[in-house]
């Protein structure tokens, strides 16, 4: 009699990887010290390379901001994505007349694909992609939870008045000013263009209690911050972290968005801050014993900018590319 063994195997449910996808606003390639910047201070972007690997041959979807953020929502190319360009002119078919062009209703979006997934999905920054009341919200493409700026018009300035959290207006403490000034002469007081709250620093805060709040079941965390596009505004405790020589004179606004006193210290001081905010999620995912289960991915939806008193030159932002 011939006998048969057999080996019982159970197979123990696996968790999906949790995903976080930081996505910079105009930050060029060579302004990160993990990519040859030598005058700002990236620490935690370089310590997020050090520990784990460096895209060389990656590249964002298109040039501009729009267009980049659908085809990385999409998947599709910009021969096929809906969003081609900037174009504001949806901003009359919006109630509230801001947002760009929206994405159509039941797009297969990232976030939709992974929510049927059993991911808990939130974004938190700059949206571009439909403005409130549209069918393009963040809330209508599968996002659980999102909070930030859906209009990217209204991100350039990082002290509005208001905010978006799914779908409903969120009241910050600023007066909300223009963003958009050309000056003809040195302001008394360049205070005037700050505000109380600085509105990257209120949406990570959200950020950090999404990754608290779903700590137990998968999550995809994309942040999408409006760091470091123009207008130039950072809190003091960065600016001040850079020289005061390194600025001979005030930028007015002659290339468009609000003037600053310092323009190089306060690009430097935004991509530092940035920096922080990167870190403080690192950090956050390895106190709740998370980072082993989690992919942390940085990178830009395109190359450094030309306007609003940036200075690529100085920084040497394009490591060498054409733009």
């Amino acid at each position: 009699m011939i006998g048969a063994l057999a080996l019982a195997v159970v197979n123990t449910p696996v968790r999906p990887p949790n995903i976080v996808y930081f996505l910079a606003d105009d930050l060029g390639y060579a302004e990160v010290g993990c990519y040859g910047q030598t005058k700002i201070k990236t620490p935690n972007i370089d310590r997020l390379a050090a520990d784990g690997m460096k895209f060389t041959q990656h590249y964002a979807g298109d040039a501009v901001c729009a267009p980049a953020r659908c085809v990385l929502m999409t998947g599709l190319h910009t021969g096929r994505a809906h969003v081609r360009n900037n174009s504001p002119r949806a901003r009359q078919k919006s109630p509230f007349g801001e947002g760009q062009e929206p994405i159509p209703e039941g797009t297969q979006t990232l976030a939709r694909l992974l929510q049927k997934q059993g991911y808990a999905t939130g974004g938190f920054g700059k949206w571009g992609l439909g403005g409130p009341g549209t069918h393009g919200a963040p809330e209508h493409q599968g996002f659980d939870h999102f909070f930030g700026y859906y209009s990217q018009e209204i991100a350039h300035n990082f002290y509005p008045d208001n905010l978006w959290k799914n779908g409903e207006r969120y009241m910050l403490d600023n007066k909300g000013v223009p963003a958009h000034q050309r000056l003809s002469e040195v302001p008394e007081n360049f205070d005037a263009y700050k505000g109380n709250e600085y509105a990257p620093d209120t949406i990570h805060k959200d950020a950090l209690r999404f990754i608290r709040e779903n700590k137990d079941q998968p999550f995809f965390l994309y942040v999408p911050t409006t760091v470091p596009h123009a207008a130039l505004q950072v809190p003091d405790e960065e600016l001040d972290q850079y020289p005061k020589s390194w600025d001979k004179e005030p930028y007015l606004g002659q290339q468009g968005y609000l003037p600053h006193e310092r323009p190089r210290a306060a690009y430097a001081g935004m991509v530092s801050r940035m920096d922080k905010e990167l870190g403080r999620i690192i950090d956050l995912l390895e106190e709740l014993d998370l980072t082993d289960n989690t992919i942390v991915m940085f990178t830009s939806d395109n190359g450094p900018t030309f306007n609003g008193g940036s200075d690529s030159e100085f920084f040497e932002s394009t490591g060498g590319m054409r733009g």
